[in-house]
């Protein structure tokens, strides 16, 4: 009887659609924002960067081409 244990981290449904977007929205309370997010499967793809999204409404991560967008804040908008 072998009783192995995998170790390694299982991908639900929700982390596969988390990680398969590159259009992400995020609210007020996921700022700072930074890239990779926490609830990203690959997390550790590339080092954290912080995206100054709140004057623009939108950022780009220079790493992995993910576009976040601010809700509630018009997109790409001057003031």
């Amino acid at each position: 009887m072998s009783d192995r244990h995998d170790s390694s981290p299982k991908q639900t449904d929700e982390h596969k659609a988390i990680n398969s977007q590159r259009l992400i929205e995020v609210t007020e309370s996921d700022l700072p924002l930074h890239c990779p997010m926490p609830q990203h499967v690959d997390w550790n793809a590339h080092p954290r960067v912080y995206l100054p999204i709140e004057s623009s409404g939108s950022a780009l991560c220079p790493y992995c081409g993910t576009l976040y967008r601010l809700k509630g804040k018009p997109s790409g908008g001057s003031h």
